[in-house]
């Protein structure tokens, strides 16, 4: 059995969901009607059981004992048959589960590495949550189901046809008895699915709210607002059990139908058959077949239930895995070339030169950010890269040469070694370095197995200005031609901030380096300071030099203090 994933799962069709469950289907073809073979040879060596017991008995009847150990020997056959294809079936079923599931999973995930910064702005955190928690689930199942899905149809069909060559009466009364009770059973799955759809709605909303929390608890403790916002989510959280319950009750009722109505069916055809058998009509053993096929007939209809339910909530995910696969980055890059050179922004005015620590100290914050956004292209402006146009280089290029590191960067789950040296390949000499001019030495100094220490999601062993220094020494150590700092030692003491400004400017030296600030520690230890105002640049040149100059700026950053 091959491996998963797969190194490359393909270009998927995401002209529409059906289209990409269709892609799915055709991507795992070979896997896929493999399992069908096996899950088809399954279901048929069920249906030929009742046939084999009712011949058996028929013998038993007659006395005929011969005859009677070589049914025997055929019942032990198909159940040894039966036994192997099942193992084998389960096997192709997980098999083409995971296979559907990693597929997506990497194709989502390609997308939204190709995405950046436009996901979060597009989809909410709980639809891609959603995802990742249940569509991926969905898809997977629709394309296991299809494996005995199938292969209960070609049974039902090979049942069908054994009871109408046996009696007519009794198979005729199976053959529009079965598609009756999927008829009833069918309006029950309308409900359900809506219902099922408002849950997963629910609990996206749920997901988006519980992540703004935590990722805000510290702010709404603060300001009081903790308590508030717990009784909302309390509230949102009542409405998806409520939600839970009334899916669960659509699914009671389908179970009950499933039983029931089957049930129905296999009193009937006993009553009638017992009939004819007292007649004559059939024998002993027809009537034995006729009760086991009736019985039997309950797991094809189940499944194929089951199969209808599970094919609409793959269509269901695949629509939300399509809408991910259809967003257009808000940036794209171009085939042009650039040997590097002074970055400047047309709209505001802001120019970067060339192996200079140079800070942007703005009125307003987000018009800091903003320029930022636009010199890294995170968002499209007008602003060259030397005397090239930023928007026609390769978006790998820029990514590669120009590096934005904010306070929205995450720590993910892994070594902080691989945390903090994402490229691969430095010493641990550099390690050392890049943690010392990010002062973050006695972060791995307190952690038992220092640099080879798990780190939690999202890092949250660590406090705001552990992360923050962490997510500086890993800029510092990808060492890129270009890097923008947006306010790196907003969460850190005056003292540990006076000691990054020094170490970050001997670190960079004679490299392109941007910060975003308006610390003054900050602004007096680089070369040059660019003051913005509504988003244009109003006055230029040294931090000490600006205050005795422009009144704006000297009370912009000393928050109006003398």
């Amino acid at each position: 059995m091959r491996s998963l994933p797969e190194a490359d799962p393909g270009v998927p069709d995401i002209r529409s969901p059906l289209r990409y469950l269709w892609w799915n289907a055709r991507s795992q073809a070979p896997a896929l009607l493999t399992g069908i073979g096996y899950a088809t040879v399954w279901w048929l060596v069920q249906a030929l059981v009742p046939a084999v017991l009712g011949k058996g008995v028929d013998a038993v009847t007659a006395k005929d004992t011969g005859a009677l150990i070589t049914w025997s020997a055929i019942l032990f056959a198909l159940g040894l048959v039966q036994a192997a294809t099942g193992v084998l079936r389960h096997r192709m079923a997980v098999f083409n589960w995971l296979s559907a599931a990693y597929r997506t999973v990497q194709v989502t995930t390609r997308q939204a590495a190709r995405l950046g910064a436009t996901l979060p702005k597009r989809l909410s955190t709980g639809e891609v949550v959603s995802v990742g928690n249940s569509d991926i689930a969905h898809i997977g199942g629709s394309m296991e189901v299809l494996l005995r899905g199938t292969g209960s149809v070609v049974a039902i069909i090979a049942v069908t046809v054994i009871l109408i060559s046996t009696s007519l009466p009794l198979g005729l009364m199976v053959l529009f008895g079965v598609p009756l009770m999927a008829v009833a059973i069918a309006p029950l799955l309308k409900p359900l699915h809506k219902r099922q759809k408002e849950q997963r709605d629910l609990t996206g909303d749920l997901s988006t709210r519980s992540a703004d929390i935590v990722a805000g608890l510290r702010v709404l403790r603060g300001i009081g607002g903790e308590q508030v916002f717990a009784d909302r989510y309390r509230e949102e959280s009542q409405r998806v059990r409520f939600a839970g319950v009334g899916v669960s009750r659509v699914e009671s009722m389908l179970e009950g139908a499933q039983i029931l109505l089957p049930g129905v069916l296999i009193a009937v055809v006993t009553g009638i058959g017992a009939s004819f058998a007292i007649g004559g009509e059939i024998t002993a053993g027809q009537l034995v077949a006729f009760y086991g096929y009736a019985v039997f007939l309950i797991g094809p209809m189940r499944t194929l239930t089951e199969a209808a339910d599970r094919v609409t909530k793959g269509h269901v995910a695949a629509r939300r895995v399509v809408r991910i696969l259809t967003i257009e980055p808000e940036v794209s890059g171009g085939a042009g070339t650039s040997e590097g050179g002074v970055l400047r922004d047309s709209y505001s005015g802001v120019t970067v030169q060339p192996g200079m620590l140079t800070a942007i100290a703005a009125n307003a914050p987000e018009d800091a950010i903003a320029i930022a956004d636009r010199l890294g292209r995170y968002a499209d402006g007008d602003v060259t890269f030397g005397p090239v146009d930023l928007a026609t280089l390769p978006i790998d290029e820029v990514r590669s040469r120009i590096l934005i590191a904010d306070n929205a960067a995450r720590l993910f789950t892994g070594t902080l070694r691989d945390e903090l040296d994402v490229r691969g390949g430095s010493s641990d000499e550099q390690l050392r370095q890049a943690l010392r001019n990010a002062c973050a030495e006695d972060i791995v100094e307190a952690l038992p197995d220092g640099l080879d220490a798990e780190v939690a999601e999202a890092g949250r062993e660590f406090s705001g200005g552990q992360q923050q220094r962490l997510r500086l020494a890993r800029a510092l150590l990808a060492d890129p031609e270009v890097l923008i700092l947006v306010e790196p030692t907003s969460a850190v003491d005056a003292h540990t901030e006076a000691r990054v400004a020094e170490r970050l400017a001997k670190a960079r030296a004679g490299r392109t380096t941007l910060v975003c600030t308006t610390s003054p520690l900050v602004l007096d230890r680089t070369e040059h300071v660019i003051y913005v105002e509504d988003g244009r640049v109003l006055a230029e040149g040294t931090h000490r030099d600006l205050l005795d100059s422009t009144p704006e700026y000297a009370a912009t950053v000393t928050r109006g203090e003398d």
